[in-house]
């Protein structure tokens, strides 16, 4: 029986950052041993059913407890229920976080583009297709027929044109569920209906036609674009979703009979037997292929595994950076003192307010060379700028500087002219602008020498969501290619394998809902996921099957391992395998391999729990095929330098500090429809076991018949359970005074609370004791308990709600309003928090695997009871 226990906390894990699920009190996943007495189970302990979940992988419910009984006692009346089998806590999921890079407008700007468009249905060259091999196949005419993509996530705005400009049996779109509504956003009851339109949010629609867009005025197309697509919405227009949505659309999705469900959104967590992940696991079981994003929180560093990509089976998809960096750009027009109009490029930053602009330029210095333009504070003679648009040179300070010297004297629109060739997308938001944007080196200065020459270069942009546009390309010579830095690295807590493997998803250009822009550029692992799917989805058409394992493994095998690269610095060693996993897929290479191996990666675990693996190669050719073997080291992570808390990135170390593997064979043949079967042995690097360096590389397999294959493997040098995973210093805050736990309250405080037996902590409004408990590293279990320092130190055990399982490297603030686990309040006193957190593989019975940490000692009194002596 699972159960990760309720956390009774006002706003649990709220201020551990955006990418953490928080537990809703009070809120449950239940899965039922006997669905016919489901219900009657419920209504036992007093719980409400919001949302059946009957589907033929799960017969359950999300419910919550409406009356606020003593928590601890409804949590152990529901798990002796011989009707339900496991129970989960429900969980508010942040919304996707990918970084927007650019926002069209509606309107192709001319034939030149027509021309772009027409050639992108002949000849495949868009640069992310180009790396992952997809042209190859598409010049094959292979375009993923057949295949039915479900998408879970904001919704697709259907009536793109690109997108297919329909709804139904014969669109593009041909199918999926609003399971959520425009106004869901987490907190509220959802308004689920049949049309899964976006026409707020956009993320769904970037992801759709990533997958799957037709021929357009900008020149691209789809992976993917034969396949049809089911979209499934569990975001609103804003706000966050729950796991109980979550878990339904997943279902949802595979009992409509989808072939692949791609997800990109996640949260941190990394362990794999959460409700959402014990859903996906049974999921990929049954034969349809889930691809998820890693997760866009790379500075963290090691250990930062987000779910569901942890699930098992599920492949977890890192992001590379486009080979180019596309800029969309828009067509405005100028005059210069009255003539006649002429027409300018550029990209529109965000703000973007341009529409009716009709304002003259006005620029801080007539030097086009000055370094420094716009970074010192604007002289008093500077006119209200209100009315104009300020052309500013980019360079030296920051974007920002420039324009809080500008917003100074009442600037709303500003335009920086670049100091390099090209382009840059601006986001420009907290400073009470209108509009920005950026004009190449060459229109600013065109513009300068017009306004230095006393003439009135006036811009005209009437309706900014109708002026006509164009792509822009540069080369990416810093980063294209290389893994992004934003994405997400591993292990799993339990040690595993991931990222799976990559696409890119740094600066990719998609649709966008046509309200919005209908095109953007967006950054992060949420474009790198769809193009996974859609590879999987030209892979079965060659392949002719959907066996997730299979393609995993031929995609793993083929995969291209890249080095190390820290924003230009291009290390000497393969990136880490917990940063790359088996590299970027190569498409074509894997939709004709014949070589078929037994795994997608070898996990070693750490150095005390080390075995040997074996792994089988497969020759599904007509020809015996003759391997000869060896093993190449990637570069080795260290997790700390001189602490505790994982090193973030960049800034943790990487080296040549590589395993020794052995093999037990290094040439072996083949025949055809055979198998051999390999062992490995591997000796851990001795260097630093206590920083717990993550190692790894590749088993090369090159094959008389040309193929050249690899095989990633992974281990931990040193032994994770003895790791440190509790801060020493727990310290006590307030619900009220301290909305963030950030405040390092002293001892012997007093805590007033309002009267004793008030279980419903959310609408107190009085301060409460918040234990503020600081895990460094992933822990099992973390107990909370309560020891009474009055008289003499006493455990009186359990805080209610604990203990809390399955926690991440995060702050966790426990609110306490003097429950017990056994449902009594403790009366009038002295007390402290004592936290104790379990080891990574750690015995929950050992208390010599726990580490410790005791709180200030804190006083509580009740309101409307005689609080004159201790009773404890």
């Amino acid at each position: 029986m699972l159960w990760a226990p309720y956390l009774l906390s006002i706003l649990v894990g709220a201020v551990a950052g955006s990418e953490v699920a928080q537990i809703i009190p009070g809120a449950f996943i239940v899965e039922y041993e006997d669905a016919s007495q489901g219900s009657s189970a419920l209504n036992d302990v007093g719980a409400t059913k919001t949302l059946d979940l009957n589907y033929e992988l799960f017969q359950g419910a999300a419910i919550r407890f409406e009356d606020k009984k003593p928590v601890g006692e409804r949590i152990a009346q529901l798990l002796e229920q011989p009707a339900i089998k496991n129970v989960w806590p429900n969980r508010l999921i942040p919304r996707p976080d990918a970084r927007i890079n650019a926002v069209a407008s509606r309107t192709p700007a001319g034939s030149a583009f027509d021309q772009v468009a027409r050639r992108s249905q002949d000849n495949d060259t868009l640069s992310t297709h180009v790396q992952t091999q997809v042209d190859k196949l598409r010049a094959e005419g292979i375009i993923g027929e057949g295949v039915k993509i479900a998408v879970i996530d904001t919704g697709i705005d259907y009536t793109h044109p690109a997108l297919g400009g329909c709804f139904g049996p014969h669109c593009l779109v041909v199918g999926g569920y609003d399971l959520v509504g425009d106004d869901y956003n987490g907190d509220n009851t959802p308004v689920p209906d049949d049309d899964p339109s976006d026409q707020c949010s956009g993320h769904g629609t970037h992801v759709a036609g990533i997958i799957a867009a037709r021929p357009n005025e900008l020149g691209f197309t789809g992976a993917a674009p034969g396949v049809k697509l089911a979209a499934y919405r569990i975001f609103g227009c804003r706000g966050l979703a729950t796991t109980e949505v979550m878990i339904a659309a997943f279902l949802r999705a595979q009992q409509d009979d989808a072939n692949i469900i791609t997800a990109s959104f996640g949260y941190y967590n990394g362990w794999s037997n959460e409700a959402l992940n014990a859903v996906t696991t049974r999921i990929v079981a049954k034969g349809v292929i889930i691809t998820a994003s890693a997760g866009n929180d790379g500075a963290n560093g090691l250990f930062y595994a987000f779910n569901p990509a942890s699930g098992n089976g599920v492949a977890s998809i890192a992001s590379f950076d486009n080979t180019v960096t596309p800029v969309v750009l828009s067509r405005a027009s100028y005059s210069v003192s009255g003539d006649a109009k002429q027409s300018f490029d550029f990209s529109i930053g965000l703000p973007r307010d341009w529409t009716g602009v009709k304002f003259p330029l006005w620029t801080p210095s007539f030097n086009t060379s000055e370094a420094d333009q716009g970074c010192n504070p604007f002289p008093s003679t500077t006119p209200d700028l209100s009315e104009k648009v300020v052309l500013i040179r980019r360079g030296t300070c920051f974007f920002d500087d420039k324009v809080q010297n500008a917003v100074a004297h009442g600037a709303k629109y500003i335009v920086f002219y670049n100091n390099v060739p090209g382009y840059r997308f601006l986001v420009l938001e907290n400073y009470n602008l209108t509009a920005t944007g950026m004009v190449s080196s060459t229109q600013g200065a065109t513009w300068v020498r017009d306004l230095a020459a006393g003439k009135v270069v006036t811009l005209d942009i009437p309706n900014v969501n109708r002026l006509p546009v164009t792509p822009f390309h540069s080369s990416n010579n810093i980063t294209g290619g290389f893994v992004s830095a934003l994405s997400n690295w591993g292990p799993t807590w339990e040690a595993g394998v991931k990222p799976t493997f990559g696409t890119p998803g740094g600066d990719i250009l998609s649709t966008y809902p046509v309200a919005l822009g209908s095109y953007t550029i967006i950054s992060g692992t949420s474009m790198a996921a769809p193009l996974a799917a859609a590879i999987y989805a030209l892979l079965s058409n060659v392949r002719k099957t959907f066996d997730p394992q299979e393609l995993q493994n031929v995609l793993a095998a083929t995969a291209k391992p890249v080095q190390a690269n820290n924003d230009g610095d291009i290390s000497p060693w393969l990136a880490p395998i917990a940063q790359q996993g088996a590299g970027l897929l190569q498409a074509y290479d894997a939709a004709y391999a014949t070589t078929v191996l037994s795994d997608s990666s070898l996990a070693f675990n750490d150095t005390v729990r080390l075995t040997d693996k074996n792994f089988t190669i497969s020759n599904t050719g007509q020809e015996a095929i003759t391997y000869e073997l060896d093993v190449i080291g990637a570069a080795t992570a260290y997790t700390f330098s001189n602490s505790t808390t994982p090193d973030p990135y960049p800034g943790l170390e990487l080296d040549g500090s590589f395993a020794t593997v052995h093999l037990s064979e290094y040439k072996v043949t083949v025949p055809a429809g055979g198998k051999s079967t390999i062992s490995v042995h591997v000796i851990p690097p001795s260097r630093a076991p206590a920083r717990l360096p993550v190692y790894g590389g590749y088993i090369r397999l090159n094959g008389t018949n040309g193929e050249s294959l690899s095989l990633p493997y992974q281990g931990i040098a040193g032994d994770l359970n003895a790791h440190t995973v509790l801060n020493t210093t727990t310290y006590v805050s307030s619900s009220l005074n301290d909305p963030d736990y950030a405040l390092v309250l002293g001892d012997n405080l007093n805590f007033l609370f309002p009267q004793i037996n008030i279980t419903d902590i959310a609408n107190i409004t009085d301060a409460l004791p918040v234990a503020a408990i600081k895990p460094v590293f992933g822990s099992p279990r973390i107990n909370i308990e309560i020891l009474s320092t009055s008289n003499h130190t006493t455990n009186l055990g359990h805080a209610i709600g604990s203990p809390n399982e399955w926690t991440t490297r995060k702050l966790y603030p426990w609110t306490w309003n003097g429950q017990l686990n056994d449902g009594s309040f403790v009366p009038p006193g002295s007390y402290k928090f004592r936290i104790s957190a379990l080891h990574l593989f750690g015995d929950v019975n050992d208390t010599k695997q726990y580490d410790v940490s005791e709180s200030p000692s804190f006083t509580i009194k009740y309101k409307g009871i005689n609080n004159g002596t201790n009773l404890n």
